[in-house]
């Protein structure tokens, strides 16, 4: 601090020597200029010099002037400067800097009612930004003057880009320039629906480009090209001239693009450098100041005249001049006459001492008198007419738009298309209207390929004009509505698109436009470098992507689909599992016998236990009783177990036989580039054919995915897998095995409209490239053209006509890869073929059991038993069968289970008599069991052709009666019998008594003089 307020007492006592040594002079001013723009001080001192020596407005009195340079980003430089000057003794403050040290010099003239003509200054040449408004104390005055008008870039170029109908277009600006001065131009953009791209251009452009070649893709140079079309550049004209040289030497730009410049400080010279390295059209608006064309009237104004070498068009100095330059020239006229109406009053300018530092000191009394004059009166100058309005701002602007005309030449002539100022708008047209007059009466001739949807043969009657329909068509007759030329269409002679072949030359389509003898070429044509290189493209009027058309999975069903549920592991788990537990089940009886209920006619063999199993696994229940705890727990946990496995097959049977799967894998280009066991290619030297090569084989834009599509498509030379037009592709594809890969737009239209939606489409995610109208290089009718495809896009027209070869309720399905039912999902016979062969397999292998159990039975009925014949009989389970005939208290016959109780049938069919003489008494309703009674001398009959240990078992049973001694079972005596095991084996069993059966009537029936006989018996 203390070193600041040294400096500040040597500036007073500096400024006080200063003052008496120009105690002569009256009229002092003081100005401040930017370090970097020495060119306003030599204009500022050129025309003081020019009032000085001419008397024409100031006759004694003479200027004295003080200049200081500071850094326009330095406002505190700024304000000390300032503060010198007034210590000084100025009348008036010129400056000429930035907005950021601007504002604090306005605040300090306003303290120090000093009139401040400030003269924006924007840096390094680039296009002016309006200063943000400075915070005045309410009720004081603002003694800064803006001696430039406001900053009117937005209006002016937001009139010029709706003249132009431009909907879609790029916004350049250099590192200098301030973005928040286009802020209002880009809200009115975006609020009608303009698509606008912003990109700074960095100082050093070289690398600027460098890098965009170098970080984007090939397709993404393709869109950035084609977004330089249209172009704005907001940037000095230093800047402006180096950018275009960059992009014209990189072939980033061609001959149709329209490029629009913008900025206040464009002279002569650098408009004819501009015009001289740019190509295509270019538009250029600047600030203008309306001179009258004869030089006398130009230099003379008035009561003063203006020095020669600045207000002669031809001088080179006047060439020269920036706007900045003709504000400071005529500020000082501005001043200077005003000094000459205050001359009567000789207070104004008896000035206090002026300080900065100190807190008291006060504003200079005459300020305010000499800003009122500044601001009545005017003068006539480099700049036309300089004044000011009661706010201190400068009304008088005008803009010129100047502009050349398409064409491949450079150096083109530059003409003025029309004039804009504040009060009246643009004054004149930018559309040509030349081209709109006449496309009136113009007869296009146009070359196409049919494609389908967009070029299609809709009517071909013999002698008469071939009649086509598609999307393209439509496109076309929407243009030709609007801009009203007719065209007349023929197919190419070849029927291609065109490639340049090894000659040099185009062939197709393309070669049709090259040799200028179509005016137009229309279908399903995509914009490429290779083809933009020779002919024009308008704007793409529909997006591209590379798809693959390929056939649809056939429904495959199962006849076994019943099995599905379930893997072959489960299945043959399930199966051990039921032989388990029913072992387990037969094993835990066998241990631990339960006790049968009364009439019980149940076995607890092993066959029985599995059997039982297996009914209550497939839940049909099951004959054998089981009252043992363990078994119960057992079957307890068994029929849980059963009740899951079958639930969950019921739900995954439904799951299987209604869901299809997808049995094809390929769902993408990258699963189709992973995969040689389908074939796949395209049309042999077609657009698609060289996107795929460049993305395999150009270094700078390799894909792998793409590399190995190459392999495939290129296989023997692209001989085998590609064809020559792209319904031989499409023919493959729907009666072999193939992938055709072609336009995603083409295929989904193939695929829409097949009678039997076999074909299903793969494609891109995004859009790389887009189908455009060509035309002739060079040719009138591309922007016109251009134009109109942007207004159907925008007012959704081109949607409309899309939407009609592309409906959004499609047939088919255009993404599965397997045959949809179209009725539902009813279940057909397929789906349950395996249920039935298994039903009819069980019925034959019943069938033929059956048929081996008959033999079986009459061969062994057939047999007749010897003596020495072993016959086994289990004893206990007759034992039981006999006893539950009757009851304790000798009731009648009860009804018996439906299981039949065989008492060796073999032995009384072996005995005729006995046949003849048995008595049928009484059968059981729905049993088996049949009463016979015998008479006593039958019984010894067949007692003796029952083996020896069976006749000793039963007689005891058949009472004593008829003279008959068989031994009782009660009374003992008896060895061992031999009794037949369940597995068919045989083992020993003890000896276990059985009741005797006491005889009992059957009840009413015929008399067979019996009566009570005892020496009768009962038989089952």
């Amino acid at each position: 601090m203390k070193v600041i307020s040294a400096m500040l007492l040597v500036a007073v006592l500096w400024s006080q020597e200063w003052r008496s040594a120009l105690s002569d002079s009256i009229i002092h001013i003081g100005a401040i200029f930017d370090e970097s723009a020495r060119k306003d001080d030599e204009v500022f001192r050129l025309a003081v010099a020019d009032l000085n020596l001419n008397n024409e407005i100031l006759e004694t009195e003479k200027i004295t002037i003080s200049v200081e340079f500071v850094d326009g980003n330095n406002p505190f430089q700024a304000v000390q400067e300032a503060c010198e000057l007034m210590n000084r003794g100025i009348l008036a403050l010129v400056s000429s800097i930035g907005c950021m040290s601007a504002g604090s010099l306005q605040t300090l003239a306003d303290a120090m009612h000093i009139p401040h003509l400030f003269i924006q200054r924007s840096p390094a040449g680039t296009p002016r930004s309006a200063c943000p408004p400075t915070s005045r104390v309410p009720g004081t005055d603002d003694y800064t003057l803006m001696v430039r008008p406001p900053v009117y870039l937005n209006e002016v170029i937001m009139q010029v880009v709706s003249e132009y109908s431009w909907q879609k277009f790029i916004l350049f600006y250099d590192s200098d320039f301030d973005i928040r001065g286009i802020e209002d131009f880009l809200d009115r953009t975006s609020q009608q629906g303009m698509d606008v791209s912003l990109q700074k251009v960095e100082s050093n452009i070289n690398m600027m480009i460098t890098s965009l070649f170098r970080t984007m893709r090939v397709e993404e140079l393709h869109r950035y090209r084609d977004t330089l079309r249209r172009a704005v550049l907001f940037m000095s004209p230093a800047t402006a001239k180096a950018f275009i040289t960059e992009v014209v030497e990189t072939n980033l730009v061609a001959f149709d693009c329209h490029w629009i410049l913008i900025n206040e400080e464009i002279s002569d010279y650098d408009l004819q450098e501009l015009v001289m390295k740019s190509i295509g059209r270019l538009t250029l608006v600047r600030q203008t100041f309306p001179m009258p064309q004869n030089t006398t009237q130009r230099c003379v104004k008035h009561n003063h005249r203006i020095n020669t070498s600045l207000c002669d068009p031809k001088n080179p100095k006047a060439q020269q001049l920036e706007i900045t330059n003709r504000y400071i020239y005529d500020s000082v006229l501005l001043l200077a006459n005003t000094f000459h109406r205050k001359l009567e009053d000789r207070k104004w300018h008896s000035m206090a001492s002026l300080s900065c530092i100190r807190k008291n000191s006060k504003p200079w009394q005459g300020g305010k008198s000499m800003l009122d004059t500044v601001k009545k009166f005017g003068v006539s100058g480099l700049t036309s007419f300089l004044e000011f309005t009661d706010n201190g701002t400068n009304p008088n602007i005008f803009f010129e738009i100047l502009g050349t005309n398409y064409g491949e030449d450079r150096g083109r002539g530059v003409s003025r298309l029309a004039t804009w100022d504040p009060v009246h708008g643009l004054n004149g047209t930018l559309t040509d209207r030349k081209l709109e007059n006449n496309m009136r009466g113009v007869v296009l001739r146009v070359v196409t390929v049919l494609e389908e949807p967009f070029v299609m043969v809709s009517e071909n009657v013999l002698g008469k004009p071939k009649k086509y329909q598609g999307f393209s068509i439509d496109v076309l007759d929407a243009l030709s509505n609007y801009l009203g030329f007719k065209y007349e269409i023929y197919v190419a002679p070849d029927h291609k698109y065109g490639s340049l072949q090894a000659d040099g030359l185009w062939n197709g389509l393309m070669g049709e436009l090259v040799f200028k003898r179509a005016d137009v070429g229309l279908s399903a044509l995509t914009i490429t470098p290779e083809r933009e290189s020779v002919v024009d493209f308008t704007t793409r009027y529909m997006d591209y992507s590379v798809g693959v058309l390929l056939r649809k999975a056939e429904r495959t069903m199962d006849m076994f689909a019943c099995l599905a549920p379930f893997d072959l592991s489960l299945w043959a788990c399930i199966a051990g599992t039921v032989l388990l537990v029913g072992i387990l089940v037969y094993l835990l009886n066998w241990l631990n016998p339960p006790r049968l209920p009364m009439g019980s006619v149940s076995s607890t063999t092993l066959y029985n236990s599995m059997w039982f199993v297996y009914g209550s696994f497939v839940q049909q229940g099951g004959e054998v009783p089981y009252t043992t705890l363990a078994t119960r727990m057992m079957m307890g946990v068994w029929w849980m177990f059963a009740l899951i496995v079958i639930s969950s097959y019921t739900a995954n049977l439904a799951a299987f036989l209604t869901i299809t799967r997808i049995e094809n894998s390929i769902q993408s280009l990258q699963d189709l580039s992973k995969q040689t066991e389908l074939p796949y290619g395209t049309v042999l030297d077609s657009a698609v054919y060289d996107q795929v090569r460049s993305k395999a084989m150009n270094p700078f834009e390799r894909d792998p995915m793409y590399s190995q599509m190459w392999r495939m498509i290129n296989r023997t030379g692209g001989g085998d897998n590609n064809v020559e037009e792209s319904k031989e592709g499409i023919r493959k594809v729907k009666y072999g095995r193939f992938g055709f890969v072609w336009d995603a737009a083409v295929l989904e239209y193939v695929a829409n409209n097949d009678e039997d939606c076999s074909f299903y489409t793969i494609s891109s995610n995004a859009p790389d490239r887009g189908y455009g109208i060509a035309m002739q290089h060079g040719s009138p009718y591309r922007d016109i053209f251009s134009q109109r495809i942007l207004e159907l896009q925008q007012n959704g027209d081109m949607d409309i006509l899309r939407l009609k070869w592309w409906p959004k309720d499609r047939p088919c399905d255009l993404y599965s890869s397997v045959q949809t039912r179209q009725r539902g999902n009813a279940l057909d016979i397929h789906s349950f073929a395996g249920v039935f062969c298994v039903l009819a397999a069980g019925v034959v292998l019943s069938c033929l059991i059956a048929m081996v159990e008959s033999w079986w039975s009459r061969r062994k009925g057939s047999r007749v038993p010897s003596k020495e014949d072993d016959k086994e009989i289990d004893l206990e389970h007759l034992h039981r069968r006999v006893n539950s005939l009757c009851t304790e208290d000798e009731s009648p016959h009860k009804q018996f289970s439906t299981s039949s109780v065989d008492l060796t049938p073999l032995d009384m069919d072996a005995l005729p008599a006995a046949r003849q003489a048995l008595e049928q008494i009484s059968d059981f309703r729905n049993t088996h069991i049949t009463t016979t009674t015998f008479i006593p001398e039958q019984i010894q009959t067949l007692s003796r052709s029952l083996s020896a240990k069976a006749a000793a078992g039963f007689s005891a049973g058949f009472g004593s009666g008829g003279g008959v001694g068989l031994q009782d079972h009660r009374t003992g005596g008896v060895g061992p019998f031999r009794q037949r095991a369940p597995n068919g084996g045989f083992f020993r069993s003890p000896i276990k008594t059985m009741s005797s059966i006491p005889y009992q009537p059957t009840g009413p029936g015929p008399n067979f003089g019996y009566g009570n006989d005892p020496d009768r018996g009962t038989s089952i």
